[in-house]
């Protein structure tokens, strides 16, 4: 098991917060994420740079956005979708680990989804429900 390092996280943060503004985003781009550390089985940036790729499904405001953690985990999970090759990888969305982000903690982007795909992982989080 590894020790999740939540003071190093937390300075971390604190830095991220002190940004004077975020980034400009579009839906159905993919992102590196300061998601962080966090609690048990939320899904949870790496243990080095906290960050992990997500896909921003919705816009909620200049600052605000729903966002998808993915995942390099080829584990079959029914709330996990196949999106292909990202940064070089096979990925999967983890649709059950929807959230909703602050642009502060985006810092690069990585890809946009072909459309066709990403009005498919919308189809699938409105089945989630």
């Amino acid at each position: 098991m590894v020790r999740k390092n939540f003071d190093e996280w937390n300075k971390m943060k604190k830095k991220i917060d002190r940004k004077s503004k975020g980034r400009f985003y579009h839906e159905g781009e993919v992102w590196w994420c300061n998601i962080g550390l966090n609690i048990g089985n939320e899904q949870h940036g790496d243990y080095i740079n906290f960050k992990r790729p997500v896909i921003v499904i919705k816009g909620l405001s200049l600052m605000t956005f729903f966002a998808i953690p993915l995942t390099t985990s080829q584990q079959e999970h029914k709330y996990r979708f196949d999106v292909g090759l990202i940064g070089g990888k096979q990925a999967k969305a983890i649709i059950s680990q929807m959230k909703v982000v602050d642009t502060k903690r985006l810092s690069q982007l990585i890809c946009v989804l072909a459309e066709d795909l990403f009005q498919e992982i919308k189809k699938a989080i409105k089945d989630l429900f």
